[in-house]
């Protein structure tokens, strides 16, 4: 089978999005079909079945907030998206932005089918627009998404349940959907080689440096506990917020290290560490902490409304009210004061991690681009039938 990817976003594996987007290129790709990658990643130029579209540009001050962020949106290039569907069997979306709003229309008038991933919370975007906490305007983006993308899909496939019943509940959305985790790396359950510890008790933080990740309420935590001299926190990641958080560090004296950590050195910070604390106030399935727990960490998590990350919670000492710093200084005082306790939690924890597996993920997410290949084509109309396929 001939798939084509179209990825408004795609380039360093430095969020979880593209990590997901690379891990089902290279699933597919093993499983014999052919995929045809649309993107804006320049590094991609030559290699064969990818395409490089354009990227956007709004103007110098957003252009420069965009790179940032470490991100480049890709703007449609219509002869080549056509070329480029003309030769697929099936069509599957990763954003909902522009590149795909022009791939859908093309599909559909093209009489192919099309699938998407729902990878894109309103407040990923509306964070950056200082609308994170607007519930109207929250609303506006996800009707925006529905009506310019997600409706002209004959599947969409979601990461957790969580983001299908928040899509529906600010839609209706009627489209047959697959509930597929995105999995994680089969090397993160590698165990943790021997003897490899830090001096301090050490706290892992994974994820991106913006607003909704709120890292700032950990610094905040440490800095409040008696402990703080005895702590390390290890901020692994990037983002326009970087400096910010290291400046906060600095002035609350706590010892933080801030920088992106290639695949195999984050599995070897999540061995050395002692727990791992996700502080996003909203996601739509926290691959970063799901990593953690594989590696054998125990994570403390925001319970956000938000987030889907907060079900992964083994009980009430692994939740933290969102942007309560105090509540968290707590349940970390308790770790580090209970260190059997956290031995019994990371065997809670380990008997969760059993359902992250990648490759039964992705084995899911071939089934559904398959069974939507032959059953449904560009012009049919979208039925309702849920398919949970954890």
């Amino acid at each position: 089978m001939t798939i084509a990817l179209i990825c408004d976003v795609l380039g360093e594996a430095n969020n979880g999005t593209v990590i997901a987007t690379m891990n089902l290129i290279e699933h597919l790709k093993s499983r014999g079909h052919r995929v045809l990658v649309v993107s804006p990643d320049g590094t991609k130029a030559g290699i064969p079945d990818y395409f490089v579209a354009p990227t956007m540009s709004f103007g110098p001050l957003i252009d420069r907030a965009v790179q940032k962020n470490g991100v480049a949106l890709a703007k449609p290039d219509k002869a080549m998206l056509r070329s480029v569907i003309e030769q697929a069997d099936i069509v599957h979306l990763e954003m909902p932005f522009a590149l795909a709003r022009c791939a859908v229309k093309l599909a559909r008038e093209l009489n192919k089918p099309v699938t998407s991933s729902f990878h894109c919370q309103a407040e990923n975007f509306t964070a950056h627009i200082g609308a994170m906490n607007s519930a109207l305007v929250n609303h506006l983006v996800y009707k925006n998404f529905y009506r310019a993308v997600f409706s002209q899909c004959n599947a969409i496939h979601y990461p957790t349940d969580f983001i299908r019943q928040l899509f529906y509940q600010h839609t209706r959305c009627q489209v047959p959907a697959y509930v597929i985790s995105n999995g994680v790396s089969d090397a993160f359950f590698s165990p943790a080689p021997k003897g490899e510890t830090r001096e301090k008790f050490t706290i892992v933080c994974t994820g991106r440096y913006s607003p909704e990740k709120a890292q700032a309420v950990l610094i905040r935590a440490v800095a409040g506990s008696k402990y703080r001299d005895n702590i390390e926190l290890v901020l692994a990641g990037d983002g326009p917020l970087k400096g910010t958080l290291q400046r906060l560090a600095r002035r609350k004296k706590v010892a933080c290290e801030c920088r992106f950590f290639p695949r195999q050195e984050l599995i070897q910070a999540l061995h050395s560490a002692d727990l791992y604390v996700h502080t996003a106030l909203m996601e739509i399935e926290a691959i970063a902490c799901m990593e953690a727990i594989a590696a054998g960490l125990v994570a403390v998590i925001c319970d956000s409304e938000r987030s889907a990350t907060r079900f992964f919670a083994v009980d009430e000492r692994t939740l933290f009210r969102p942007n309560d710093p105090r509540d968290l200084r707590r349940k970390i005082e308790y770790f580090y004061e209970n260190r059997d306790a956290l031995q019994t939690y990371r065997e809670r924890y380990a008997a969760r991690s059993l359902s992250f597996g990648q490759q039964e993920c992705m084995e899911q997410m071939e089934h559904m681009l398959l069974a939507t290949a032959k059953s449904g084509r560009g012009d049919q109309p979208c039925g309702l039938k849920t398919k949970n396929m954890r």
